[in-house]
């Protein structure tokens, strides 16, 4: 971190002492105010100065000077973001995507592409890449009142770049690291029907030849090929002049390594000799169609009607070596369908005294999730000889004895396990949001939600022994009745890993209410405090011992939010900040009753709270240099963890902390486009130690902060542009996860140096 920092200092120096030719080259409007940007991930298009909410927008700018290509490089770059497990997810302010107590069907943070909620297994690859992106805004605390569904941490709305309907012009990208990963992209627009239609096509192939080498299958686990297409058709008929159409089209292919990829750790210089031994391939395929429409119409004055229908079909295909050997022990293979349909109206209202949105939301989602995996359970040395001193049979020692003996002969039990769990959610929801101003300087914020939801959960598992138990005689004659007891304890064990097709439907009503003040004490200065309520929609869980779906019930959040929005040196510096504090109760986590390995199902059994803060600064030195940097803290603990009487779960998660929630997150650059077409980035930032595991003894699984800093420097002139770039360019080594008892972590990125080429026109 003290590297960083001195990092930083240094290229503000550098910046604060650019050459006096750059000064004298200044244009005249330099210093100017930046242009706004416009928020519309809450529905209405306010400024970001006018948006209470935190939120933290990238735009097209920042997405080409930090060279940006996936959505996880804005979580790693973002205050309070963080990326979970490898790629498969995200935390804001310390909740995890998708919930924080291993409990629970629904998300508690939602991607949207141009309207369309992204599934949380289609997030890690395809369709959230930033190439021909506008703009990215993260929206961190709960949404519950706009966004509604899977929303009580979070959102983040990306929105693609829209077709022209007045001039032709297109944008095409090369990329190509010294790990062999090539990224070929392209986009080219215009009217169709000057001034009235408008066409965008985009286009983007990425081949990455992968970096941890499968020494069994002498091949890459990490390889990818992806193809990411999107069409979109803009209409604006001189018929009805105040209609707006945008349709839209996006089809990914990804077809590569499993979403997460171990590297061997018991190995000499793991961090830059990265290798795995499983003898599977591993496999993270995704297919995703999506489809939008969005109609706006200008009724009169400060009305608008709004209309946005998406549909969205994901099928993912995840397969993975679990065990990490050249035996073929283990391995997982899950695939995931899913079919999404959303239809949202909107009204708003742009008044002098009076602004807002009032609307009309609808959703369904239908999935399935099958498996078809092989899986090893170590053999219960406790539970076998538990049963034979219990039953009477020997004594305590030699129940011990003997269950050891078994253990040697069958050290692990075989297994090959099938399971289908089709899934519906179908809500529907009536919403408002709102600010009137009393005064010109005092405003009343207020909104709310009705949500109604109906969810139908189905589940059906099916468990065989696939290994060989040890003889009846295996320990000796003198014990061979025993031992077939043990052998159809044994088979008992993986039965009861089996259950018949079972099906419960829950419906659930929510209430969500929002009500703030805001204070506009300048024109460049606001503070601002709300208070809303959240919730996590309830569902049923599978206990497969019973062969039965248990219900459980919604989470609930109240969030307490303060903000501060002001401009200094006449627009040229801009200093936001947020400070929070949320209760959270009826967590839902997992529970384990009778002692059975799969004897488990969600209870609403956790409460717990958070607080922190977010401060974003933006400047401009002068033409030429820009800074940029943001800071984020959040401390989470459980507050309570009270079970079930009949619960035997006995890690109590109270007074621990959230998995996967830094402390601290800090990041900030620089830029520089000098006027001999010389443009420079230096970036970085820096994670604090998380916990990646749940419950009392999370300190065993902590993997320490990390500082990522990255460069580029390129040529540019009006409509091309050559660059080289850097990522991790201190080469910082560190783990996202570690696997000790395995010998296997995920480890992050590597030091990589690149080139790259565009154009423009």
């Amino acid at each position: 971190m003290k590297r960083t920092t001195m990092l930083m200092a240094g290229a503000a120096v550098t910046a604060l002492s650019a050459p006096a030719l750059a000064e004298e080259a200044a244009p005249a409007n330099a210093g100017s105010p930046a242009e706004e940007i416009i928020v519309t991930g809450e529905k209405s298009s306010r400024t970001l100065q006018e948006t209470v909410t935190s939120v933290a927008v990238v735009t097209t700018q920042r997405i080409k000077d930090e060279n940006l290509i996936t959505i996880q490089d804005v979580y790693n770059r973002t205050a309070n973001l963080s990326e979970t497990y490898g790629s498969t997810g995200f935390t804001i302010r310390g909740i995890n995507n998708n919930g924080v107590g291993s409990g629970g069907n629904a998300a508690t943070a939602t991607v949207y592409i141009d309207g369309a909620p992204i599934p949380s297994r289609a997030l890690y690859g395809g369709p959230t890449d930033l190439w021909d992106v506008q703009q990215v805004e993260v929206l961190r605390g709960p949404q519950s009142t706009i966004q509604g569904l899977n929303a009580l941490a979070g959102g983040v709305v990306i929105t693609t770049k829209d077709p022209s309907t007045t001039t032709w012009g297109g944008d095409a990208r090369v990329q190509w690291t010294e790990h062999n990963d090539r990224t070929f992209s392209a986009a080219i627009g215009g009217p169709l029907i000057q001034d009235e239609l408008g066409l965008r096509l985009s286009a983007e192939r990425r081949a990455d030849r992968g970096i941890i080498k499968n020494v069994t299958r002498d091949e890459y686990n990490d390889e990818l090929k992806a193809l990411n297409l999107r069409g979109k058709l803009k209409w604006t008929p001189q018929a009805v002049p105040d209609l707006t159409a945008v349709l839209s089209y996006n089809r990914v292919r990804r077809d590569g390594g499993y979403v997460y990829e171990y590297t061997r750790t018991d190995t000499e210089d793991f961090y830059d000799n990265r290798i795995a031994k499983g003898n599977r391939e591993s496999e993270g395929n995704i297919d995703s169609d999506i489809a939008v429409l969005n109609l706006s119409y200008d009724l009169s004055g400060p009305l608008t009607l709004s209309s946005v229908t998406s549909w969205n079909k994901v099928d993912v295909r995840s397969v993975v070596d679990t065990d990490g050997t050249p035996e073929d022990l283990q391995n997982i293979a899950n695939f995931y369908h899913y079919k999404t349909l959303t239809q949202e109206v909107r009204l708003n209202y742009d008044g002098d005294r009076l602004s807002g949105v009032l609307g009309a939301w609808y959703y369904r989602r239908k999935g399935d999730t099958e498996a078809n995996s092989n899986l090893t359970m170590n053999t219960p040395t406790g539970t076998i000889s538990n049963l034979l001193f219990n039953s009477g049979l020997m004594s305590e020692e030699a129940a011990q004895q003997l269950s050891n003996a078994y253990a040697a002969q069958l050290p692990a039990i075989p297994l090959h396990y099938e399971s289908d769990a089709p899934e519906k959610v179908e809500t529907m929801a009536i919403f408002a949001d709102g600010r009137f101003h009393v005064t010109d300087r005092f405003s009343i914020l207020g909104g709310f939600r009705f949500d109604h939801e109906k969810n139908r959960y189905t589940a059906e598992t099916l468990a065989a022994f696939t290994g060989t138990l040890p003889a009846p005689n295996a320990l000796g004659d003198a014990y061979a009745p025993v031992v077939s007891v043990i052998n159809q304890g044994v088979l008992g064990l993986v039965a009861d890993a089996s259950s018949a097709r079972a099906s419960n439907s829950r419906t659930f009503d929510a209430f969500l209410p929002k009500m703030g003040i805001s204070m506009d004490w300048t024109p460049d200065l606001t503070t601002s405090f709300t208070v809303q309520r959240a919730y996590r929609s309830g569902g049923s869980s599978q206990n497969p011992a019973r062969a039965e779906l248990i219900p459980y019930d919604p989470e609930y959040s109240w969030n307490y939010e303060a903000s501060l929005r002001s401009q200094w040196l006449d627009g040229r510096l801009t200093l936001n900040a947020n400070a929070f504090y949320m209760e959270w109760k009826d967590q839902q986590v997992t529970a384990y009753f009778s002692g059975g390995q799969y004897d488990y199902n969600t209870v609403n059994a956790g409460e717990s709270h958070l607080y922190g803060f977010e401060v974003e600064a933006t400047g401009e030195l002068n033409s030429v240099f820009d800074l940029y940097a943001s800071v984020g803290h959040v401390r989470t603990k459980f507050d309570d963890f009270i079970l079930p009487d009949n619960s035997t779960t006995t890690d109590d998660l109270t007074d621990t902390q959230f998995p996967y929630a830094p402390r601290w997150t800090l990041a900030g650059g620089m830029n520089a486009h000098f006027d001999n077409g010389i443009i420079a980035n230096l970036n970085a930032s820096y994670r604090s130690k998380v916990f990646t595991g749940i419950g009392s003894d999370q300190s065993n699984f902590a993997v320490g902060g990390r500082t990522v800093v990255n460069a580029k420097i390129g040529y540019e002139m009006e409509h091309w542009s050559i660059f080289g770039f850097a990522r991790n360019l201190f080469d910082e080594e560190y783990k996202q996860y570690t696997f000790a008892s395995r010998n296997q972590s995920i480890l992050g990125k590597p030091q990589t140096f690149g080139i790259g080429m565009e154009m423009h026109w």
